[in-house]
């Protein structure tokens, strides 16, 4: 459908940064630029804003999130409450399946170039869903489908902020953070991989809040 084409392509522009962080997001330019109606373009947008990607604001149209919106922070604080304690039942109640899968999973996410070519400082297609993959492989041992689904929403929510992030700290170490997850929680150590997942999603929100 062509509402899918244009929902599409507007997502991938704003987790490219094509469409600056407050930017508006005019139904009218993005109509034109794309070649069609304005109804696809708004059902595109509202879209959009479900996913957590743009808000719409009363009597003012559609913008892109702000830096400074108190969501990301928010989401950080759910995720730091509730993950960590979903690693922990993970850890506790993991099978050989499920420290098989996060190695192969960790095992792709290292293997997986965070920057493709010619893309400069947006983070691939490729190693986000890598990324995302490790993290829910992470949890899945825990075995409970609510927990899980949770997740679900709260990475959804976040992923926005997480590229971001990743710009405004180009020398962080993910490899690193991840290593030290894996290695944690394959040992069985759910303190140490709690305290190791709590610092990792603690240093993406830190680098939305540094104004440098």
């Amino acid at each position: 459908m062509l509402s899918e084409q244009v929902y599409t392509r507007l997502r991938d522009a704003i987790m490219r940064g094509d469409h600056a962080p407050g930017a508006a997001l005019k139904p009218q330019d993005l109509a034109r630029e794309q070649g069609v109606s304005l109804a696809v373009v708004r059902e595109a947008l509202v879209r959009v804003v479900g996913d957590g990607l743009a808000d719409r604001l009363p009597n003012r149209g559609f913008a892109v999130p702000a830096f400074s919106d108190r969501r990301w922070q928010e989401i950080t604080e759910a995720r730091r409450t509730i993950e960590p304690l979903v690693l922990r039942l993970s850890v506790e109640r993991g099978d050989l399946d499920w420290e098989a899968r996060v190695r192969a999973a960790h095992h792709r996410l290292s293997r997986t170039p965070p920057f493709e070519p010619g893309e400069g400082e947006h983070l691939s297609g490729a190693w986000s869903e890598a990324h995302r993959v490790f993290h829910r492989t992470l949890l899945d041992g825990c075995g409970n489908p609510v927990l899980l689904e949770t997740f679900d929403r709260m990475w959804t929510a976040s992923e926005l902020a997480r590229r971001w992030a990743a710009r405004r700290a180009p020398g962080r170490d993910h490899l690193a953070e991840h290593r030290l997850l894996e290695e944690t929680a394959l040992a069985r150590d759910a303190d140490a991989a709690g305290e190791a997942l709590t610092r990792h999603l603690t240093l993406t929100a830190a680098a939305l809040t540094d104004e440098s």
